[in-house]
């Protein structure tokens, strides 16, 4: 008896601790108008719920492994449990022997629309179109997972963004916008694919080295680990060649444009004019920040 029940107690503990991410929601509702404020908020607790109660991979991690994540959703409409909005995701990680933790992904999806039936169950099941916000929400919290990994290990994170794709393919039988080619250039669609493409490896590879061989350590060479930040973004050069103005060019810059900019800007002094120029070659929309680097 003693031993069934310390068994219990392991699947029990187990259960509870597999979860993989810690994540902040909040729902945004000015542009509505509506007397069932508490739709809203029972929305953002199962939402909440769901983003950190789920097991995606099965593995059991502390609370400082979890990838550390956001959602803000801004609510544009709503009309019988149907919702229209968008959706803005960010992950960071923190960075070796600091208390800074450095942005990894910023997207604002801005199709994303949904029904929701107030207490309804939200549940995931990675080989069934359940509905589009699970859809939505797995999504994105298979590729915060894998980027995540991709930080720590080459190509770490490739088995949960295989999973995302699952996701994305399965999620078109339920005819929403952002799951197909057809629906634009830059939604669901290619942010997978094109994470899963040879041709956009060097935005992984970028990703790898810009945090492991970069900020990682920064407390052990401080000139050493700038040039390695500037080799690391150096490698979407490759991207830029192949494909000018690349959707993976603009989501990486989206997350690291401002923290590239104090990096550089601070101690020790580098001749980075000429990678500066790149910069403004590569990613011409963030031709202001790269104004601002100290040279």
């Amino acid at each position: 008896m003693k031993k069934i029940f310390s068994a219990f107690l392991l699947l029990f503990f187990c259960s509870v601790n597999a979860q993989q991410l810690n994540c902040t929601v909040q729902i945004n509702t000015d542009k509505v108008q509506t007397t069932n404020n508490q739709l809203f908020k029972n929305l953002q607790i199962a939402i909440n719920d769901f983003m950190n109660k789920t097991d995606f991979t099965g593995e059991v991690l502390k609370q400082h492994e979890k990838v550390n994540c956001s959602m803000l959703i801004i609510i544009d409409g709503f009309e019988n449990n149907n919702f229209t909005g968008t959706i803005q995701v960010q992950s960071t990680r923190p960075v070796f022997n600091s208390t800074y933790s450095s942005p990894v992904f910023n997207f604002n999806d801005k199709d994303f629309t949904f029904r929701y039936t107030e207490f309804e169950n939200l549940i995931f099941n990675p080989a069934t179109f359940e509905s589009n916000l699970v859809s939505v929400l797995s999504f994105y919290s298979y590729i915060m997972i894998g980027l995540d990994a991709d930080t720590y290990k080459l190509n770490g994170g490739r088995e949960w963004l295989d999973l995302a794709l699952q996701v994305q393919t399965t999620a078109q039988q339920g005819g929403y916008r952002g799951w197909s080619q057809n629906d634009g250039n830059q939604n669901r669609f290619f942010l997978i694919n094109d994470l899963l493409s040879t041709t956009f490896q060097p935005y992984r590879d970028a990703l790898y080295a810009y945090h492991r061989n970069g900020l990682d350590t920064m407390t052990e060479d401080v000139k050493v680990a700038k040039e390695n930040v500037v080799n690391a973004v150096d490698k979407l050069s490759v991207i830029y060649s192949a494909r000018p103005n690349a959707f993976l060019t603009r989501v990486f810059f989206d997350a690291k444009a401002d923290e590239i900019v104090s990096v550089l800007s601070g101690g020790p002094n580098m001749d980075i004019r000429t990678f500066v120029d790149k910069l403004n070659r590569i990613s011409p929309i963030n031709s202001s920040k790269w104004a601002t680097i100290r040279l």
